[in-house]
């Protein structure tokens, strides 16, 4: 018996089909994305722009799209010194997995996508409405420059390093935390022309620091410069637990169970570095203030330029020094008993917290290609004649000596400020961070590299500007 489909029945018939031949986990949105991210890398400009675009409206979903429809190109180039592909004739640049970099980087708000694999919000509303629709606390890091360049500050390049292309803490960035990035201003860049047509630029003077804030944005706690992985994957764990914790209280109770927790967390800090001392040899009495150790007067309305060298030893980069080891000291404080030498040995204590993973090796070795690439040599000798190596082994130490100096300083003080009383703004205590812990206040425009009583025998002390 033959049987006639009404057009309600045929109309019926065609959407199961269609339902069947389309994936469950490839709803039409993601078909999109995909095609999306296949055009984010063509060869036409325009095009290319508009997929990227649309691909980072999308959120971390395009970002996605994005590293899986060109997981195998990816997965080609990974941690290569170069962007290369062998040819007939030896090895040339491969324009797709250039152009690619490029889409990945835009998508994601940040340079090294593709080591990190990271989203990074740059509005910050959009950021706290993921957090509210998630249930996530949200990672803000302020820096100078933006984290979408080659040239921002030391410390922000250090952590696409350091930290977003170290697995573990990719992972726990992706799936406990919304990302989000705010520059404080332009980062200061010098370029050394040595006359013979090289060039050498660097950037100079600066800090960044991550702020954990609830998914409304108020500051639960403020991981100050550089810290190892573990370091800094220990300090996210305690913070998005209190974050939690502290979620659903009353205003009242949230607030008291936040001063507690910072009261009790800079007591602990303080313990810690005493027992560092005295693993040194060092019985040394904790200072009975709440003033930060390279600070040496009040809060005030506005704030003094300070040196480029006083802000210089904020950031301790990276000059490991080496001496004979303490015995034994007597002084009043823990700030006037840990002198460079001595925090040279307190970071040694703590190596293991600075230790590189293989991503964070390869992207290290992908731009520093001379050092990736020297001839091999000896396995006897390679423990000490790889460059790569001794480049990863300095890094390290440089990395281990920042984060003790940063926890047991900066973050130290951060705690007491937040035990005293919240952060009603996080601006305006972005502002005291960076004026008091950092010294270098927005109200310097100079970053402390023109002190007003130096002279330098040049025409308006060397400054120009720009029209």
């Amino acid at each position: 018996m033959r049987r006639i489909l009404t057009p309600t029945m045929l109309l019926i018939a065609f959407a199961i089909v269609g339902l069947v031949r389309q994936p469950v986990s490839r709803g039409g949105a993601i078909d999109n994305l995909c095609d999306l991210a296949g055009l984010a890398i063509s060869e036409n400009a325009a095009t290319a722009k508009t997929a990227i675009v649309q691909l980072r409206s999308h959120g971390p979903e395009g970002l996605r799209a994005l590293l899986s429809v060109h997981a195998e190109l990816v997965a080609r180039h990974q941690g290569r010194p170069a962007a290369l592909v062998a040819t007939g004739s030896g090895e040339v640049a491969d324009p797709n997995w250039q152009r690619l970099q490029t889409a990945l980087d835009q998508v994601s708000g940040q340079r090294d996508c593709h080591a990190s694999r990271l989203f990074w919000y740059t509005d910050f509303e959009e950021a706290k409405a993921a957090a509210q629709r998630e249930h996530k606390p949200i990672l803000s890091l302020r820096l100078l420059g933006k984290l979408t360049d080659e040239y921002s500050c030391a410390n922000s390049r250090f952590f696409r390093t350091t930290l977003y292309a170290n697995d573990a803490v990719g992972k726990e960035l992706r799936d406990r935390f919304i990302l989000h990035w705010k520059s404080v201003r332009p980062v200061p860049k010098v370029t050394i022309d040595f006359g013979d047509g090289r060039k050498l630029e660097r950037t100079l003077t600066g800090n960044s620091i991550h702020y954990v804030l609830d998914s409304d944005g108020r500051v639960i706690d403020a991981l100050p410069g550089l810290y190892g992985p573990a370091a800094f994957l220990r300090e996210l764990d305690r913070a998005e637990k209190i974050a939690r914790r502290s979620a659903n209280l009353a205003p009242a109770e949230r607030d008291q169970l936040l001063a507690a927790f910072h009261a009790g967390r800079a007591a602990a800090i303080q313990t810690e570095w005493q027992a560092d001392l005295a693993k040194l040899g060092m019985q040394v009495a904790a200072a009975n203030t709440d003033q930060p150790a390279n600070q040496t007067s009040s809060t005030q309305a506005s704030y003094a330029a300070p040196s480029a060298a006083k802000t210089g030893t904020v950031a301790p980069s990276k000059c490991i020094t080496k001496g004979p080891i303490v015995v034994a000291v007597t002084p009043q404080t823990l700030e006037a008993a840990t002198t460079e030498q001595v925090w040279n040995r307190i970071a040694a204590l703590h190596i293991h917290d600075s230790a590189l993973d293989a991503g964070s090796i390869a992207l290290l070795a992908s731009q520093h290609p001379t050092a990736a690439a020297a001839a091999p040599v000896a396995i006897s000798k390679f423990i000490v004649e790889n460059p790569l190596l001794r480049m990863v082994n300095a890094f390290q130490r440089s990395i281990a000596l920042d984060t003790v100096r940063n926890e047991y300083l900066l973050h130290r003080q951060i705690h007491k400020w937040l035990a005293a009383a919240p952060a009603a703004n996080l601006d305006r205590f972005n502002e005291r961070v960076y004026a008091e812990l950092f010294l270098t206040p927005s109200s310097d425009p100079w970053l402390g590299l023109m002190p007003a009583d130096t002279y330098t025998a040049l025409e308006n002390n060397g400054v120009s500007k720009s029209k």
